[in-house]
């Protein structure tokens, strides 16, 4: 048992029904019917392998698509031949989720067998406005239609979905209330990995924090500086621009009409607070980047013109925090510098990127856009650990026990108290 949770070791699943609920969530070429990437499915094989291996009869739960707009969800289809091939095995497929013919093909198979289920978003009750507007306990999601349907058919579930774990769902949260439960070896791995953020990290701590989710960022700087966790945070992309606005700095008129016009303008009057407390701490921009006429210009703060729109931080700035990040013991990662998506803009992430990839200290990326720079720059395997999730991983970091988390203790203590019995 580790964080208060039970492992893969303490369970003997041969010829066991094997509940597993992967993140397998990726982005789709609904043309080509094929998908754009396949980090969160390789990330899940060594579990989904594992369990094969010892001979357990495995079902795969899983979502794809935007939890916010059901247009976007898509079967799951594609995935199994993902895995498939990954796997180097079968992996069968059913366009059902908790039916009779998903039942049926449940109770059909046999040991070391495979069957990835179709969207479970498909159902109702998966839904994020099923979650945020009845607020069922997980009592109650133990009661709803998937969990009542498939719990009967399994000895064990196992939840390896990590990246998914700020939900609360009956996929995520309903089996722990009916059924022996475990993490898998993916969240394993990022719990530790976040644990070690929060817990243990050495020292310097440094985090890295950009992009343009304003909210997660400045949640986690909160969390971080109060309980001394960060020595150190860069601020890059938005977050420094929303530094730089607080700290009465020109940055352009376009970065600062897009602040006010997204409706950031409370989180200048945060980043104020958050200077006063832990200013020795945070560092901001001290050369912003624009792009005029497909070139780009660069300029220190002070002699920023008005008119522009600040896309990337400095040289100056990229070499300042290089240094930082040289010298870290543990770096933690969410959010470019800037528009690296564009060569004219892209000095600032390439750089910092760099950085984290050369430091000797212990690195922890989280986040889409983090993750696609990594990848951008060739620089995935020279990263300590890239977790598949973002807003678990924002959530974690802010201070929060996951709903996931909680459910898989409860089912812990559950089985300790029926062993004890």
């Amino acid at each position: 048992m580790r964080f208060g949770i039970k492992t893969l070791d303490e369970f003997d699943v041969r010829g066991k029904t094997v509940l597993c609920r992967v993140d397998i969530n990726q982005p789709v070429d609904r043309e080509k019917g094929t998908l754009k990437s396949i980090n969160r499915i390789r990330a899940c094989v060594p579990t989904v392998r594992e369990l094969s291996d010892k001979g357990a009869r495995v079902v795969l739960l899983a979502h794809q698509g935007s939890d916010i707009e059901y247009k976007n969800y898509y079967t799951t289809r594609p995935h199994a031949a993902v895995l498939s091939e990954l796997l180097g095995r079968e992996v069968k497929w059913i366009d059902d989720v908790c039916g009779p013919a998903a039942r049926d093909a449940i109770r059909a198979l046999k040991d070391g067998e495979i069957l990835l289920l179709d969207n479970v978003r498909f159902v109702a009750e998966e839904q994020t406005l099923f979650e945020k507007k009845l607020r069922l306990s997980h009592a109650e999601q133990a009661k709803t239609l998937l969990v009542t349907k498939l719990a009967p058919l399994a000895d064990l579930y196992v939840c390896d979905a990590f990246a998914a774990a700020h939900r609360d769902q009956p996929s995520l949260c309903g089996f722990e209330q009916l059924l022996p439960s475990a993490m898998g070896r993916l969240f394993e791995q990022e719990y530790c990995a976040v644990s070690q953020v929060m817990e243990q990290p050495e020292r310097p701590c440094v985090f890295v924090l950009g992009g343009a989710k304003i909210a997660d960022a400045f949640e986690m700087m909160q969390t971080v500086l109060s309980r001394g966790v960060a020595d150190r945070i860069l601020t890059g992309g938005l977050v420094g621009n929303i530094f730089l606005c607080a700290q009465g700095r020109e940055i352009g008129q376009g970065s600062v009409d897009f602040i006010l016009k997204s409706n950031y303008g409370e989180f200048i009057d945060r980043a104020k607070e958050l200077c006063a407390q832990y200013g020795e701490k945070i560092a901001v921009p001290c050369d912003l980047a624009w792009v005029e006429n497909g070139e780009r210009q660069e300029a220190p703060l002070g002699a920023v013109p008005a008119h522009i729109a600040a896309v990337d931080i400095g040289a100056q700035t990229a070499a300042q925090y290089r240094e930082v990040i040289l010298a870290a013991g543990t770096v933690f990662v969410n959010g470019p510098m800037g528009v690296f998506e564009q060569t004219a803009s892209e000095y600032g992430t390439k750089t910092v990127w760099q950085a984290i990839a050369e430091t000797k200290g212990y690195s922890v990326l989280g986040g889409g856009d983090s993750i696609t720079a990594t990848e951008k720059y060739a620089l995935t395997d020279r990263m300590g650990y890239i977790c598949t999730g973002g807003g678990a991983l924002i959530r974690f970091l802010s201070g929060e026990e996951l709903p996931v988390v909680r459910a898989l203790r409860h089912a812990a203590q559950r089985q300790e108290g029926d062993n004890v019995q």
